[in-house]
């Protein structure tokens, strides 16, 4: 059993705790439906992340005959890597990035932008897959996958707090009880999706990269490509929840100013990664 796989069961057992113990704040009762919520959210993590992350991206299926290029590009590297061929997804966003997810190399998808595909040449469209294969590899997809829909499903359950503790009835200590508990989910919430996050090390983009230039025999077409991606993403916003933007090759929201972000950055600094790539070249 790989390294991340441990961290992955390690995770959803104390995502389930921490629901569990905040259910215990209701009474036993609300520790039955911690129970619950908490069975359902982490096996649902589990065999649905991958399904999440596409639908959050607005990425659709495509084939070989609907991108003849990506498909052979991704194919030589499955092969030079000795891995599956993973699903392939295309994203309607017109800013450039790719993102890998699922629970395992036989059941991972790839997905790009098609901004991405408008703006790389073909070198540096190689480059990109290539990291984003070696996260398949090394099994990066399946504790950034689970990480990423715990993380939106613990912010989703204190929205419904928020509301809940805003529009809810009661009277008397039932209502008091009722607002402690919110608020505890509230204070609590935004520490467990950082907790979660923090489960994903920055180091794994610059394991991804190294071996993504392995396989190609070079880092300067991926550090080409970082440079584009980050130009961009800078200046066209893409509209994706911060527990997802850890899962792209450059964070889609820096140029973007958005509420608990700073909570889920997990992207080593980009300028930091070209230099590395390139230093790499260098020797």
């Amino acid at each position: 059993m790989s390294k991340n796989t441990v961290k992955t069961f390690v995770l959803m057992a104390a995502f389930g705790g921490l629901l569990m113990g905040i259910g215990s704040l209701f009474g036993q009762n609300g520790l039955i439906i911690g129970l619950v919520i908490g069975l359902v959210f982490v096996g649902g993590s589990y065999w649905f992340s991958d399904k999440l992350a596409v639908a959050a991206a607005r990425a659709k299926p495509v084939s070989p005959q609907e991108a003849p290029r990506l498909h052979a590009m991704v194919e030589d590297l499955a092969r030079r890597g000795g891995m599956p061929m993973p699903r392939l997804y295309l994203s309607p966003s017109p800013q450039p990035n790719a993102f890998a997810t699922g629970r395992s190399p036989r059941h991972a998808v790839v997905a790009v932008t098609q901004g991405l595909l408008q703006v790389l040449d073909e070198d540096e469209l190689r480059g990109v897959l290539a990291h984003e294969m070696s996260h398949v590899r090394n099994r990066d997809i399946l504790i950034g996958s689970v990480a990423a829909a715990m993380a939106m499903g613990i912010t989703f359950l204190a929205r419904m707090a928020m509301w809940g503790a805003i529009f809810g009835g009661g009277r008397g200590d039932d209502r008091d009880n009722n607002v402690f508990g919110a608020l505890a989910l509230m204070i609590l919430a935004p520490v467990a999706a950082m907790l979660l996050q923090m489960a994903i090390s920055r180091s794994r983009e610059y394991e991804a990269d190294r071996i993504g230039a392995q396989l190609l025999g070079s880092g300067e077409p991926l550090a080409r490509a970082l440079e584009k991606i980050e130009g961009y993403a800078r200046r066209i916003p893409m509209d994706v929840d911060p527990a997802q933007a850890q899962a792209y090759i450059v964070n889609p929201l820096t140029g973007r100013k958005v509420n608990f972000a700073n909570l889920f950055t997990t992207h080593p600094p980009t300028e930091e990664r070209i230099r590395r790539l390139r230093a790499h070249q260098a020797v």
